[in-house]
């Protein structure tokens, strides 16, 4: 079952300094939410808020009706919070199949059995990496590397699967095809939020978009409507 969460009028930063100023938002559950907007627009801090890393100076994190504000990046997991940060997300000396298996172990419990069910069920999703099961996953490119992540925190059966930056780093190329096995997992029914600096590539993925400048809400739409206006493109978003 998939999870909501909600964020009301957070306020969030570093030592004195607020980076986020009154975010709300919403991502009903089953459905897929991405934050665009421009560098330093606090797009990273928000992601830190929702996973647990950083606690709020004010405002309040709800999960399915939940305050877990005060609640830690473990804890969060242990509820059903998959993350996939942009960096250093795999263990590069192990194989492919020692990740996603590691993803599994670091919360699933159910033995042998319910091991082969989501591995069978998280490389349906993924065949780009089912030749790749024993390659250290560091000989990756950096799209397959960037689907062994997502692959490994799927594997516990997340509720809410949270993205940072998936096509960092990434060419053209390998971002649109790792964006094509986003959508992919968005039509599993996980709800799905994200931060992207692709704004187009991101929206074109979920079903809504918030955009994030200088820390405060500017817009929030149904992804379509967002792409289709010319105004916000040129202000806000940039020409990606």
């Amino acid at each position: 079952m998939s999870a909501e969460l909600r964020l009301d009028s957070v306020v969030a930063g570093y030592g004195a300094r607020a980076v986020l100023h009154a975010v709300s938002l919403d991502v009903a559950p089953g459905s897929s939410l991405v934050v665009v907007g421009p560098n330093g627009s606090g797009k990273s801090t928000l992601m830190r808020v929702v996973t647990g890393l950083i606690r709020p100076q004010s405002g309040r994190v709800i999960w399915d009706g939940r305050d877990i504000t005060a609640l830690d990046a473990p804890g969060r997991a242990r509820l059903g919070l998959g993350y996939v940060p942009q960096e250093a997300n795999v263990f590069r000396n192990l194989s492919v199949l020692d990740n996603l298996k590691l993803g599994h172990e670091f919360i699933a419990s159910g033995g042998a059995r319910a091991l082969r069910e989501r591995l069978d069920a998280v490389l349906a999703l993924f065949p780009e990496i089912v030749p790749k099961l024993n390659v250290a996953a560091g000989l990756l490119s950096g799209g397959q590397r960037q689907m062994v992540a997502m692959g490994a925190a799927l594997m516990p059966s997340p509720r809410l699967l949270a993205l940072d930056e998936p096509s960092a780093g990434l060419s053209p190329l390998n971002a649109s095809r790792l964006f094509d096995v986003v959508q992919r997992v968005a039509h599993t029914g996980v709800t799905l939020f994200m931060i992207e600096q692709n704004t187009r590539l991101g929206l074109a993925a979920a079903d809504r978009g918030l955009v994030l400048v200088a820390g405060q809400v500017r817009a929030r739409a149904p992804s379509q409507e967002l792409l289709a206006n010319g105004q916000l493109q040129s202000l806000y978003l940039g020409a990606h």
